[in-house]
């Protein structure tokens, strides 16, 4: 899609990337998060007015420090450094950087000298969140400056449009940081925050238009919210053109097919085939433990169904899917092109070759923002406030091979689950909340009797884009509930867990 406006983020490997990336698009300003390794002639292709840089866990005086290219300094772009982004261009332009006489983790107190652009109408002895054991000890030439706490001099440092800061503005715990972030964006880049849903729909439609022309396209439809707003977008766009298809691998959740059918065929009047290939996905699964291969063979047969009914379709181009900017990002590194976290059925998981080409609307928004577009669609609050499922399904929730058995007992325990947090009125406290089958087997005492039976473990978190998460703190009771009827009504399971664990260190999904 083409921007008016771009701000580059470039990751330097720190855990509060994407919380940078949230905090410019608040401000209805479009941004992206790009590799260090970029080139400054990328950069000016791109069209970008603004570059804010990471921080990182690395220190600058390593061995092998990640390093961007200095030539970005030198473009007249405003830049702003953050933490590790500071140390790197105080290094590069001649300044030095030392480790701190005394390190500073959480909260400090920040003295401003004088007015200054990023810190207009910032207070002086505000609270701002410190992460480093590293100090810009000399400025390079031409710097001053402009923030200090008690233990660091140059807690931010200017000359001309490029700046850098010793924290962190885009954590919550700085008490004046998204002040500071639009400081960045509309007194020094002079972006003009024009970056809404309404101008999304607008131009994506005519991308969309633009790229498909007359030829059909088919969509992915899982039921999901992604792919809702893909579909509902597309056929805004290009009408009788679009065939959705839904796939039943065997990896739905209870009564999905059902659901779908009523929702697009009877309220949508969206082109819908249903395709039963419950066999075909469970025999490629089967003996299959390895989580990666499972989301791999899962994108590959996804494929091959899609190739098949194009087809019967006729003459079909495009293949359309509710790819996301988290699916990309957790796809690839952007500090290590051979490490990633893992692959998303409809990223890492796609063929080399395949015959249809590839649409995906969706793929620079974070799950907020496509909510936010759900709503500009038109679509029931029922459908935008859905719960997130995975592509892959229930496949990365059983733990271990996969047999038709362990589905229909996990397909059960989580219909209780999100029955019983409905009826706790629950359901849009939590942004995500599903059941996992473990492979283990723990001893009970049911009746008299001994029993050998598997775990299951609960898990409810709360966030804002899929890429941070808080597990939910469910009260007692309900609980309770949830375990007591999944222990008495799933036949083979003796023992519910309730996973404590944030993102990170965890993913939200198990696998």
């Amino acid at each position: 899609m083409t921007h008016n406006e771009i701000i580059a983020i470039l990751d330097f490997g720190s855990q509060y990337t994407q919380l940078i990336a949230r905090k410019v698009r608040e401000f209805h300003v479009y941004c992206e998060i790009l590799s260090y390794r970029i080139s400054p002639d990328e950069l000016q292709k791109r069209n970008v007015k603004g570059i804010i840089l990471s921080g990182g866990p690395k220190s600058i005086y390593d061995d092998n420090p990640y390093k961007a290219s200095p030539g970005l300094l030198n473009l007249g772009i405003p830049v702003l450094g953050i933490c590790y982004g500071m140390h790197f261009i105080a290094n590069e332009l001649g300044g030095k950087v030392h480790k701190a006489i005394k390190r500073e983790y959480g909260k400090a107190e920040i003295t401003i000298p004088k007015e200054n652009k990023l810190f207009h109408d910032v207070k002086s002895a505000s609270v701002v969140w410190m992460s480093h054991g590293d100090s810009v000890e000399i400025l390079p030439e031409g710097f001053s400056g402009i923030c200090e706490t008690s233990d660091t001099k140059y807690a931010a440092i200017q000359k001309n449009h490029i700046y850098g800061v010793q924290f962190h503005p885009e954590v919550a715990h700085t008490q004046f940081g998204k002040t500071i972030i639009s400081n960045f964006l509309f007194n020094i880049c002079k972006v003009h925050g024009s970056w809404t849903m309404g101008s999304f729909v607008e131009q994506a439609i005519k991308d969309i238009q633009t790229k498909v022309q007359n030829k059909k396209v088919i969509c992915a439809l899982s039921g999901g919210v992604d792919s809702a707003v893909t579909a509902v977008l597309l056929h805004k766009a290009i009408g009788e053109q679009l065939t959705c298809i839904f796939v039943n691998n065997g990896l739905l959740r209870l009564n999905e097919e059902e659901n779908v059918i009523n929702l697009f065929r009877g309220n949508y009047h969206i082109n819908l085939d249903v395709v039963h290939a419950q066999k075909q996905f469970l025999d490629k699964l089967k003996g299959v433990t390895d989580p990666e291969r499972k989301r791999k063979i899962i994108g590959h047969e996804f494929i091959a169904v899609f190739d098949e009914e194009a087809k019967q379709l006729g003459e079909v181009h495009f293949l359309a899917q509710g790819t996301l900017y988290p699916d990309i990002i957790e796809s690839q590194s952007l500090t290590n092109p051979s490490a990633k976290i893992k692959s998303h059925h409809n990223v890492g998981g796609l063929p080399e070759k395949m015959n249809l080409n590839l649409i995906e609307p969706l793929k620079e928004l974070f799950k907020d923002e496509v909510r936010e577009l759900g709503k500009e669609l038109g679509l029931p609050d029922q459908m935008i406030h859905r719960h997130p499922f995975p592509g892959p399904g229930l496949a990365i929730r059983i733990l271990g091979e996969i047999t038709e058995e362990k589905l229909d007992t996990l397909r059960h325990a989580d219909a209780i689950a999100i029955e019983e947090i409905n009826k706790a009125n629950l359901y849009n406290d939590i942004w995500q909340a599903f059941v996992v089958l473990l492979p283990v087997k723990t001893v009970g005492v049911m009746g008299d009797d001994r029993t050998y039976e598997d775990v299951l473990a609960l898990r409810a978190v709360n966030s804002t884009d899929g890429m941070t998460a808080d597990w939910y703190p469910f009260p007692y009771e309900v609980l309770a509930k949830i375990s007591s009827r999944i222990i008495n009504e799933v036949r083979g399971v003796n023992r519910v867990v309730y996973d404590i664990t944030s993102k990170p260190p965890g993913t939200i999904e198990w696998e």
